[in-house]
């Protein structure tokens, strides 16, 4: 386990829920399967998750490490409410360990000066409002760690007509996964791989909890939600794999969830692989739709084809898309007025025209 509560104020120490004490004395963490068993003072490995006294508490209630206004293209999610603004942001600390994270600043983060901004729920709420956001998304390190603040951001941002956003990896159990999707309104699941000796190697988990998130979203919910996969070479990008994850999602999920490959940059620990070529992209992006997925995307690279919303009925373009400035929009009543093929998703008549911009802003200012 990691580090201890020494230099946390325990003014600042949040009860937390899913967790229960053991016959030797220690208290369990419930909410990921890493089940993190700790001594007083203890952190699970997801850093912000601690026992103090006989209980779990979450250390970064009403903690951030910044807000920003995105497209919500960029969380990625092209079907739900395309071109609108989002307020993004997160905390410290992540459950998985990956080699290849592209947010480690934040989600590796173990230096709480990192939290510059404090914001209770109801702040953040308004702030969403006042900047016009029609959502609020949980990003940038995996909101399931800080399930209790998010459960309460989001519980303010329904009051005020909000949505909100989960950026997860899905790495949840069971009990905690009802309460934290019961709330939410769409999500983005990050699909690393589709080998368990890929979650192994490079995140120190297991591929199938992840799965039976997806499954559970599906069958079990009505949250909106699409999936990512960042393709690394030589890792988790052969034609094999990809296949068999596009089959698995096809049957298993359906063939309206929208599937993006992105590309994957050398930082973290995994300097020494190369950025991952558009055509890597492109040929995942045809495997996919020869499975039968309607909605494949390629993301961090420009490619308007592979960023565009086509219909899968006649082919027509439908959205498109310009890195996240949306240059075409034929949607008529989520429909196609071609063919008048249905789009999955959640459409408005008209998209939002925040286009690629991304604001960084204070809390307090908007309030």
């Amino acid at each position: 386990m990691n580090g201890s509560l020494d230099a946390v104020d325990p003014a600042a120490l949040f009860p937390g829920r899913h967790w229960h004490a053991l016959d030797d004395g220690r208290v369990q963490c419930d909410l990921c399967p890493r089940l993190c068993r700790l001594h007083e003072g203890q952190r699970g490995l997801c850093f912000v998750r601690a026992r103090h006294g006989d209980a779990m508490v979450l250390t970064t209630y009403g903690r951030s490490s910044g807000f920003c206004i995105d497209p919500v293209e960029k969380k990625p999610l092209n079907h739900f409410f395309p071109g609108t603004p989002i307020l993004s942001f997160g905390t410290a600390g992540c459950n998985l360990t990956c080699k290849f994270c592209q947010n480690w600043d934040i989600s590796k983060s173990r230096e709480f000066d990192r939290l510059t901004d404090r914001a209770d729920p109801e702040s953040i709420a308004a702030a969403a409002v006042a900047s016009g956001c029609r959502s609020v998304a949980f990003t940038y390190n995996d909101p399931v760690i800080f399930l209790e603040y998010a459960v309460d951001v989001a519980r303010a941002c329904k009051a005020r007509g909000l949505k909100t956003v989960a950026v997860t990896a899905g790495y949840i159990c069971e009990e905690p996964r009802a309460e934290f999707f019961s709330h939410m309104d769409a999500a983005n699941v990050d699909l690393k791989g589709f080998t368990e000796g890929f979650y192994q190697k490079l995140c120190s988990a297991h591929l199938q909890p992840v799965l039976d998130t997806l499954v559970y979203l599906k069958r079990e919910t009505a949250v909106w939600f699409e999936i990512t996969t960042l393709l690394i070479p030589g890792e988790n990008d052969s034609d094999a794999e990809i296949a068999a994850m596009t089959q698995w999602i096809a049957e298993e999920l359906g063939p309206d969830v929208p599937l993006h490959f992105t590309a994957f940059h050398p930082d973290w620990k995994m300097r020494d692989i190369p950025p991952t070529p558009a055509s890597t992209l492109s040929r995942a992006r045809a495997i996919g739709r020869s499975n039968g997925l309607r909605f494949v995307y390629t993301g961090n690279v420009h490619d308007e084809a592979g960023g565009s919303t086509l219909c899968p009925g006649c082919g027509a373009t439908l959205i498109g898309r310009d890195w996240y400035d949306i240059t075409t929009w034929k949607l008529r009543d989520g429909a196609c007025p071609a063919c008048g093929t249905r789009i999955a998703g959640v459409f408005e008549p008209v998209p939002g025209d925040w286009g690629r911009r991304r604001r960084r802003v204070g809390i307090a200012a908007l309030t």
